[in-house]
């Protein structure tokens, strides 16, 4: 079965090697960047992937440098607590989760596709620019080669377009859908070495509807004391302001500190991360519109091609990874193609609606909004503004929205074919 992804990220990538795993080993990537540039700084991959990649024999490589997130704290404007809940094994879970630089992440994958299905598996900059499902028949894919200018036509027994939010593949199947939608955020994203705040090992989220801030450390360096915090920044300027979704696109300092510059926390100095930011990047809050179907013959869609998401809840890099590892056991199951992407649809498109759906409306860290819209000048008993039953709804609500739950996580069958082991 030859099968062409097209796409060298995070789900690209975990997608060949899930592949390979199952047996299926014709495999090829093209990857429109003749050096790919991992979009975005940091990124979580919660407790069912990372048992996913485990599943792969990736966990002790990428473990090297990443950070196993021990708690999410979610604070007030005013830097008051609201809620904290254990994560990864502190919360029951047989794996942990892991905070890691994206960059970190792709490189770990992408040297696992060299060894394991070599060199010659990922093509660089060359593009799809057109494909034509086939059903019975391999689907017609066209390339554009970026350095000679040329373009050529592929057959492929499957396609899998991974090409992220702004998939040519999802376009060929979805012609005349447009730039994807925002809400009217923006966010400015930096990394930074600051010394440990909270437990060292915290996810901190704080603000209201209009301005939030995350942070959470990636990397950790013993001999310096320092970790290497992720953050993100987000602030509402409108739909009519906030640009292209370019993940390169880069800001100044100032903007930042115009939104932010005055925010005080007793556990972290805001102005001084953002100032220690080497690089800032800007970037709209935008996500896709969820698809009645991803697949349309022998061609399919994954990860952010097929549901890009707010981020919240730590979920875009996650369900790419497991969008990979469902496509591969389906694709094992037989030799009807179609069918096997039409049950991979079924086992995945629901439960990622929703998770869009869901995100829109802030996922986890809605509870943020609902104190300021109730407390807007700040509070004396959190209590009084929200009761510790409605903050557990909240979280478990959403854990069952994303399939990540404890209980599914941890005693779920695999979703691999081939696993090398089960924990980490």
């Amino acid at each position: 079965m030859r099968i062409l992804i097209a796409g060298a990220g995070i789900g690209g990538l975990a997608a060949a090697l899930s592949l390979h795993a199952a047996g299926l080993t014709d495999v090829r990537i093209v990857e429109s960047a003749r050096s790919p540039r991992p979009a975005g700084l940091g990124l979580n991959i919660l407790p069912d992937a990372v048992r996913e990649l485990t599943a792969l024999g990736l966990y002790d490589r990428l473990a090297e440098q990443a950070v196993p997130t021990g708690e999410l704290r979610l604070f007030s404007r005013h830097g008051r607590p609201i809620w904290t809940e254990p994560r990864g094994v502190g919360a029951g879970y047989h794996w942990p989760q892991l905070s890691v630089s994206r960059r970190w992440l792709q490189e770990v994958l992408a040297e696992a596709v060299r060894e394991r299905l070599g060199t010659a598996a990922v093509t660089t900059g060359t593009r799809v620019v057109g494909c034509v499902p086939g059903k019975g028949t391999p689907a017609v894919v066209t390339l554009h080669e970026e350095e000679t200018r040329a373009r050529r036509t592929v057959h492929a027994d499957v396609v899998i377009g991974a090409d992220g939010i702004h998939s040519a593949v999802r376009a060929a199947l979805y012609p005349g859908e447009g730039p994807p939608p925002g809400d009217g955020m923006v966010m400015w994203r930096g990394v930074t070495w600051v010394p440990p705040f909270l437990s060292g090992r915290t996810m901190a989220v704080a603000g209201d509807e209009q301005r939030r801030i995350v942070l959470y450390p990636v990397a950790e360096d013993a001999r310096r004391g320092l970790v290497l915090v992720n953050w993100v920044a987000a602030h509402q300027v409108g739909a009519d302001r906030v640009g292209t979704a370019d993940w390169l696109e880069r800001a100044p300092l100032a903007a930042v500190l115009a939104e932010f510059g005055d925010w005080a926390f007793d556990w972290i100095d805001l102005p001084a991360v953002f100032r220690g930011a080497p690089l800032i990047h800007r970037y709209p809050m935008v996500d896709r519109d969820p698809l009645p179907r991803w697949s349309v013959g022998n061609v399919t869609l994954l990860g952010d091609a097929a549901h890009a998401m707010y981020p919240m809840g730590s979920n875009g890099a996650t369900q790419s990874i497991v969008d990979g590892r469902v496509l591969a056991h389906a694709l094992a199951g037989g030799d009807d193609a179609v069918l096997a992407l039409a049950d991979y649809e079924r086992r995945r498109l629901p439960a990622m609606t929703r998770l869009q759906e869901s995100n829109r409306g802030w996922g986890p860290e809605a509870i943020i909004t609902t104190v300021h819209q109730r407390a807007p000048d700040g509070y004396a008993h959190l209590h009084d503004v929200v009761s510790p039953g409605e903050l557990a709804e909240v979280a478990a609500r959403y854990a069952a929205t994303s399939g990540a739950q404890v209980h599914q996580v941890n005693h779920r069958p695999s979703l691999g074919v081939g696993d090398r082991t089960v924990g980490p």
